[in-house]
């Protein structure tokens, strides 16, 4: 196991990695579900702290794994193998979203969470045996790893002997977080680890098609639960104006070239890549929030029509600001500029306050007419970039 070049040709996903994501898929989908469920209940913000902490595991997890499949990737038996146990993990976590968010039961998510990150210190372990140069680094990272590790150990155990308060259990969680996300910088103050930068932003943008993708799942299993009651014309409006929201913020979001602008600006790739848990938690509570929007037309929700609209309106807005700001650090200039950024998110968030006039199918479709014509003002005055998807330089750009 040696370190890959950082400017390898042809770099792009591996078979493995595409298999990877897939398992992260029904973790995501059951984290959105839980949330949906607390929405439409009317408890949507006892909903929300569960949902971003599930999340924080799932996306901490995936984007480690990214981040060492970048430098490390050996694709040989050993490294399958321990991937394989990795993805396990996810499957375990996924199957304790529902008791973590209805009952507050982690023990199922620990244990996931557990196996996952054990198995990505098995991978550094080989990477300090195999890879010299890099092999304080690695041990740093596997030394780090592991007693945050032993500390997630200790909250489940204090949680389950009933000594923390729900408020102390979260501060916990929170302190837990903070040590998660100083592991890398600790470890790489010894040296570096090299990663491809425009594999790094095709993972990006593959792990945002999927939470897209899962927004649109979650919209349909409004439109199967809200069917045979719905009024057709409110139920069509939701469902449309959902999926052309869905269009306006991928669309958005490969406006910018994330791939040249972390190949020019490597020493800010922390602050990009730590801020894409907001992004990312923002499109995966939009799907839970279209999900009850389009199940209120059949007065499934107990929720409120504002409180409904907030559901889908912050998540969009929380998407919007993050998405500028991550970017900005990284390019010479934003694609996307903040004045209207800044505009659009303030006419997203007061039009929920509509909602109780005019309903909430019009307000879904105004916010996703907002987002297009925010769209469709960053392509005009950005010649060029109509198409835009994130495109590495030629002798990059085909697969591996």
């Amino acid at each position: 196991m040696s370190a890959r070049p950082i400017d390898e040709p042809h770099r792009a996903s591996s078979q493995l990695e595409l298999l990877f994501d897939l398992t992260f898929v029904v973790a995501i989908a059951a984290a959105t579900a839980q949330l949906a469920h607390a929405i439409a209940d009317g408890h949507a913000l006892a909903g929300l702290v569960p949902f971003l902490q599930v999340f924080f595991a799932i996306w901490w997890a995936w984007m480690n794994f990214t981040w060492f499949a970048s430098a490390y990737d050996t694709d040989d038996v050993p490294y399958r193998l321990l991937t394989m146990v990795q993805m396990a993990g996810v499957l375990v976590l996924a199957a304790g979203v529902p008791a973590a968010a209805s009952g507050s039961d982690y023990r199922v998510v620990t244990l996931g969470y557990l196996v996952m990150r054990l198995g990505l210190v098995a991978q550094w372990l080989r990477a300090a045996v195999e890879h010299r140069e890099g092999r304080r680094t690695a041990l740093r990272y596997a030394a780090g790893i592991i007693v945050v590790q032993v500390g997630w150990g200790l909250r489940l155990l204090v949680w389950e002997t009933g000594a923390l308060s729900p408020s102390a259990g979260t501060a916990f969680f929170a302190a837990l977080v903070v040590a998660e996300l100083a592991v890398p910088r600790w470890a790489e103050r010894t040296g570096s680890t090299g990663w491809h930068p425009h594999h790094i932003a095709e993972r990006y943008g593959l792990f945002t098609i999927i939470l897209l993708g899962e927004s649109v799942l979650a919209a349909t299993r409004g439109v199967e639960g809200a069917l045979e009651a719905a009024e057709i014309g409110s139920l069509v409006t939701v469902a449309l104006s959902g999926l052309v929201l869905l269009f306006a913020l991928w669309w958005l979001y490969f406006l910018t070239p994330a791939g040249e602008g972390l190949s020019d600006r490597r020493h800010r790739s922390f602050l990009w890549g730590y801020g894409h848990y907001g992004v990312f938690a923002a499109l995966a509570a939009l799907g839970a929030g279209l999900e009850v929007a389009v199940e209120q037309t059949g007065h499934g929700a107990r929720a409120s029509a504002l409180a409904i609209c907030y559901a889908v309106a912050i998540p969009v807005g929380v998407f919007l600001t993050l998405l500028w700001m991550v970017h900005a650090p990284i390019v010479a200039e934003p694609v996307v500029r903040p004045a209207l950024v800044l505009g659009c998110v303030a006419v997203v968030l007061l039009l929920p306050l509509a909602a109780p006039s005019i309903g909430v199918a019009a307000v879904v479709a105004a916010i996703a007419a907002a987002c297009v014509l925010l769209t469709a003002l960053a392509i005009a005055l950005t010649p060029g970039r109509a198409s835009a998807p994130d495109r590495a330089a030629p002798d990059q750009a085909a697969p591996r």
